[in-house]
């Protein structure tokens, strides 16, 4: 059986809740991705949240604010998704696609070990059942 840490992106760049937008796009910058992780430096690294490069434009600069005054805290919304190291591909597909999210923090004894993205899984799904979670995702997108 794929599990999902058969298919994650090893390793995890972590952000603080007090880290501001700005240093996060210039982290995402460096690491070439498009999300990073949110812990709560009070609780261990507890995943708090997710920020994405897209909820820094929206969230952020669309709305005039600054975003070297912005931190992670200020743009996180509920809870955070994720799926243990150990669930089959078919739960991490559920999990995706029933929250509609385009990434899922993978964790393994209480820490975040990998991050599956779109991209992991266009790599190890066949493609039309890769279409089929696109348009699950998407087709319902509100605008």
């Amino acid at each position: 059986m794929t599990t999902a840490k058969d298919i994650m992106h090893p390793g995890a760049h972590w952000i603080t809740r007090n880290e501001t937008l700005q240093r996060a796009a210039q982290l995402m910058n460096t690491l070439n991705v498009g999300a990073l992780p949110v812990g709560d430096e009070t609780h261990d690294e507890r995943l708090c949240g997710i920020i994405t490069d897209r909820d820094i434009v929206v969230k952020c600069v669309a709305r005039g604010q600054n975003p070297a005054e912005c931190t992670a805290a200020d743009i996180i919304e509920g809870m955070p998704r994720w799926i243990d190291a150990d669930a089959g591909l078919d739960d991490v597909l559920r999990e995706m696609e029933s929250h509609r999210i385009r990434r899922l923090p993978v964790i393994e004894n209480k820490r975040m070990v990998g991050m599956i993205s779109e991209a992991d899984l266009a790599r190890h799904l066949p493609d039309e059942q890769f279409a089929e979670f696109a348009e699950r995702v998407y087709a319902a997108s509100p605008v």
